[in-house]
């Protein structure tokens, strides 16, 4: 069985902040994560190359392997077929994105002079890669409709009461699931329940849409697809082509539209992002691989909001805001459109978040939840804190 490993490259950087606190591979997209969908490919367990800062609380392969792939790059048949079929020394391209290596060198200095002595082969079918935050809602559907069939081929659905409507045949009830009196539309997509998660009364629910594992969808939920919150969220209000990594909340009435939230946030009651300009043109939205606004390519562009950050009650997000990680957001008006790592407060005046009140926080945090702020966890929310000093208050 070869060696194979999902290495970070320049996606790590394009999707930060999202990427300061984990791995690229361990985003979620669809149902699976990137891991667990080239897992499910390859039937067999890959291993990540990732940053040195986030190598305290995560494995990283530094050794010679027998394949690297991009960790952004999604999986399909054809790719997997092509890629595990590389001859030695040689580099597969998209254009100009690397998407895999055979061998991946070992990761110390000699790695790119190495490479330059390895041939090229060019990979003529279309790729889908996560390269920035907006990817991930924007190719959200698609994956979900990937997804489904690997997740439940050669399984049953857990039957559904009959309080609830069901439109359309793809719906999947995991083990320990409870519905109650909602309406799913299935017909524009499937629609995934996971283990022990719960559905609350009179949710609206239209496909493709996925709840993970012991996840809560409150009563009187909006939700349209394409759309995943989980594991361990609790969600209400109204949600549109939105991703929540995990362990967050928005647990009241608000919008959130065209958005992606990391793990361990808490967006409070009536939070709403604008996700459409009154003109209708492309939204701009941080960049950190360029340091600037950039075009983000898409009329729609809602809050990208990396782990652990917090906004209180009313807090209205301009489109395309990007917030980083451990961020407090407060007060009225529209606060800036970058908002940085351990900073706290609104639209009008910005503090640091001190390190260790931010930490203290984080393990009450987590603690709610049965975990504990790890060693591992506490070096890698130093690490970012050093990482993003440079950004405090930068727009």
């Amino acid at each position: 069985m070869k060696k194979i490993v999902l290495f970070d490259g320049q996606c790590h950087k394009s999707l930060l902040p999202l990427s300061f606190t984990r791995p690229v591979a361990h985003l979620r997209v669809g149902i699976l994560t990137i891991l667990e969908k080239w897992e499910y490919y390859l039937d067999q367990k890959v291993d990540v190359r990732c940053k040195d800062f986030l190598s305290s609380k995560f494995s990283s392969f530094e050794n010679v392997a027998d394949i690297g792939i991009l960790a952004g790059l999604l999986p399909d048949a054809d790719l997997v077929e092509v890629i595990l079929g590389l001859d030695s020394n040689t580099i597969l391209l998209c254009n100009e994105d690397v998407l895999a290596i055979s061998p991946l060198p070992k990761n110390d200095g000699n790695m790119e002079k190495l490479l330059a002595k390895y041939s090229v082969v060019q990979y003529d079918l279309p790729v889908s890669i996560i390269k920035r935050p907006s990817d991930i809602f924007l190719k959200n559907g698609d994956q979900l409709e990937v997804d489904f069939p690997l997740l439940t081929a050669g399984k049953s659905s857990l039957n559904i009461d009959q309080s609830n409507t069901l439109i359309g045949d793809s719906i999947f009830v995991e083990e320990g699931a409870r519905v109650s009196a909602s309406i799913i539309n299935a017909e524009d997509g499937p629609v995934y329940i996971g283990k022990n998660a719960q559905v609350m009364e009179g949710s609206l629910i239209r496909g493709p849409f996925a709840l993970m594992d012991n996840s809560t969808l409150k009563m009187g939920a909006k939700i349209y697809g394409p759309t995943t919150f989980g594991p361990h969220c609790k969600v209400g209000g109204e949600v549109g082509n939105s991703v929540i990594q995990g362990y967050s909340n928005k647990a009241h009435d608000g919008y959130l539209g065209n958005s992606v939230i990391g793990e361990w946030c808490n967006l409070g009651a009536d939070t709403n992002t604008s996700n459409l300009k009154n003109n209708y043109s492309s939204v701009k939205t941080w960049n950190y691989a360029t340091e600037t606004m950039e075009d983000s390519g898409t009329q729609y562009c809602g809050l990208t909001m990396g782990d652990h950050s917090k906004c209180g009650i009313n807090t209205m997000f301009n489109t395309g805001t990007v917030v980083g990680v451990f961020a407090n957001v407060f007060g009225g008006g529209f606060p800036a459109k970058f908002i940085p790592s351990f900073s706290w407060g609104g639209a009008t005046e910005s503090v640091d978040y001190e390190l260790e009140k931010a930490l203290n926080l984080a393990d009450v945090v987590m603690k709610r939840r049965g975990l504990e702020l790890s060693k591992e966890d506490q070096q890698l929310l130093e690490n970012i804190f050093e990482l993003t000093a440079k950004y405090r208050f930068k727009s």
